[in-house]
């Protein structure tokens, strides 16, 4: 593997790849990204991840450098030609570089285009089979969290309050209502019924979300798309993570507390995990 990464129309070997200090994504976060996963070295919602990516260009007005068409025969030839099977696909677009740092987009746009390839990170047995623990903080995020955007220091100062806690997510409330994690999605169970936020400006919408709320009609699990209070959060049978790397996990421990009755991975949780696997060897069997 000579070249892993794609920079603004080259390929080229990541320790040869640069870009301009006046890089508007360098200096301003002004730009956009997607991760999306390769499994045996097909990419899992592509159309999915790349109809999220336009939506995040067009919040931030600026225009699609690629058509979707171009954009897949990239990550699908970025995919063949890695050199692990199972991948992160990362993607970022800026804004580009500019003559002097204003504020201002500038008149003529030259976008930096990025794309890369990591070995998938996938959680390990341990953490799918005795769950995971979460700490709880206030979402100090701006108010468009709907847009995946590069300006990410709010969601990693979150991600790093949990790490220093010793566990592996931030569940995050604004106002008195779960939102998401600071790198994933929330589910609550309560009663057998599965409860999901609502898609709004203060969430991303995830991919991994909708897989497993369209597991669950499919499979028949009782679920709702509404607001949740911190409360109902709190008082959970079963909390899950996800995201689309992380797949779904079980929060079992939040703030230390036990969430729900054994402090264990829950049933909702095995069928769910279940039924996405089944769903992904499904997808990576069909014809391309």
């Amino acid at each position: 593997m000579s070249a892993r990464v794609f920079l603004n129309g080259q390929w080229l070997a990541a320790g040869d790849a640069r870009v301009s200090v006046m890089d508007r994504g360098f200096l301003f976060g002004d730009g956009v990204y997607e991760v999306i996963p390769v499994y045996s070295r097909r990419a899992f919602r592509l159309e999915q991840h790349l109809a999220r990516l336009q939506k995040s260009l067009d919040g931030i007005q600026l225009a699609n450098p690629y058509r979707i068409d171009e954009w897949a025969a990239l990550v699908t030839q970025l995919a063949r030609e890695a050199e692990w099977e199972d991948q992160s696909i990362y993607v970022q677009v800026t804004r580009g570089p500019m003559a002097v740092r204003n504020h201002a987009f500038p008149a003529e746009v030259t976008p930096t285009v990025l794309l890369l390839a990591e070995p998938m990170s996938v959680p390990s047995p341990s953490q799918r089979e005795q769950g995971i623990t979460a700490v709880s903080a206030a979402d100090i995020r701006w108010l468009r969290c709907d847009l995946k955007t590069t300006s990410l220091l709010a969601n990693c100062l979150l991600r790093q309050f949990a790490v220093s806690a010793g566990c592996a997510e931030a569940v995050l409330f604004r106002d008195g209502f779960l939102t998401e994690g600071s790198a994933s999605s929330i589910f609550v169970v309560k009663d057998g019924v599965l409860l999901a936020p609502i898609k709004n400006h203060l969430m991303l919408p995830g991919i991994t979300y909708d897989v497993v709320l369209e597991l669950a009609a499919q499979h028949g699990l009782a679920h709702e798309v509404r607001d949740i209070t911190e409360a109902e959060t709190r008082a959970a049978d079963e909390l899950w993570m996800c995201s689309s790397t992380k797949e779904v996990l079980p929060i079992v421990r939040l703030d230390g507390a036990i969430v729900g009755a054994g402090g264990t991975p829950g049933p909702a949780f095995a069928w769910m995990y279940d039924w996405y696997q089944e769903f992904k060897a499904t997808v990576m069997r069909a014809p391309t």
